[in-house]
């Protein structure tokens, strides 16, 4: 007990003569980032094994950074890591600083551009799979750290791509932080669609005629439509599908979206005019809306954005005010 004693005493002591010889205490702010750099630190060697199997270890966060589809560029800029991206794909146009960095090509991309900016991590995509593969493993071998991120299918997918890309570039809270912002915004578009009391039915075009494509079971866009309390006409096909004309005119939908507007002049205006379609309740009625192809397309932090923009096609009555 003695002892015990002691050394409060001697703890209290040191706290006196600190204080006593005019030691300056941090500001809160300053804790805060002291705070973070030590949780960063400690978060290093991290051990991340992606979609294709491969297993990458960063012993530290990484300093340069490649991003090679515009919905990673679009979280690493919502986490405030901008200044860490050093190369980004030729369709990244989100936001204006992506258009500063280096391009290192589309699908087809520049391994040897890659190197040259000698990052510690580049973040590659499922869907580039196929043609790019033979590019990741010379990236590979030239000892670069490829993390493919997995296709994002649902909200859910799209926050564990957000925390694992927090957890590879040490910015963790930051990512948990995006993620709940976007659950508070669903959350809350959802009880306002709760309030619907006439369901509509829709078709979201995603690719115009002569081929049709549109988002059926397991897409993200689907699982937009289910959110707003309406119905997918297309819900029981399977994936990104490509559908027959007059399939959608039997399927007679209330409301029909466009996601392409961004890059074909007049979208909705051929869509109102198309050949065939005069009896389909969208056009006699001319429920026939584009919404922002990026913010509803890409499995980045513009999602919710994108999710309010359908819900004022849909349901203008509700969400419109």
């Amino acid at each position: 007990m003695k002892k015990i004693w002691q050394l409060w005493l001697a703890t209290a002591l040191v706290a006196i003569l600190l204080t006593a010889c005019g030691q300056e205490e941090a500001t809160p702010a300053q804790q805060k980032d002291t705070e973070k750099t030590e949780a960063v630190e400690s978060a290093y060697p991290v051990t991340l094994t992606d979609v294709t199997d491969n297993e990458i270890t960063l012993k530290e966060a990484p300093k340069a950074i490649v991003s090679m589809i515009p919905s990673n560029t679009e979280i690493l800029f919502g986490l405030d890591l901008g200044d860490k991206v050093v190369g980004v794909s030729d369709f990244d146009n989100f936001p204006e600083e992506a258009a500063t960095k280096e391009k290192i090509g589309g699908q087809e991309f520049n391994v040897e551009k890659i190197i040259s900016l000698n990052p510690d991590l580049v973040l590659a995509h499922e869907s580039g799979l196929g043609m790019g593969e033979a590019g990741l493993q010379q990236l590979r071998d030239a000892g670069v750290n490829v993390y493919v991120v997995k296709t994002a299918m649902n909200f859910e997918e799209v926050y564990d791509t957000m925390i694992t890309i927090g957890q590879a570039t040490g910015a963790i809270t930051e990512a948990e932080e995006m993620v709940q912002t976007m659950k508070d915004e669903v959350a809350a578009i959802q009880e306002k669609a709760s309030t619907v009391e006439a369901k509509k039915s829709v078709f979201i075009e995603v690719s115009p005629a002569p081929e049709i494509y549109t988002a059926g079971n397991n897409t993200f866009m689907n699982e937009m439509i289910q959110l707003l309390n309406a119905e997918n006409i297309a819900g029981d096909q399977e994936g990104w599908v490509k559908m027959d004309p007059e399939e959608i005119v039997n399927r007679n939908p209330d409301v029909i979206i466009t996601t392409y507007g961004g890059y074909t002049p007049d979208a909705t205006e051929q869509v109102l005019t198309r050949v065939g379609f005069g009896t389909v309740t969208a056009i006699k009625n001319k429920e026939v809306f584009d919404v922002d192809g990026d913010k509803t397309g890409r499995s980045g932090p513009r999602l919710t954005e994108g999710l309010e923009e359908m819900a004022k096609a849909i349901y203008p009555e509700v969400f419109s005010e």
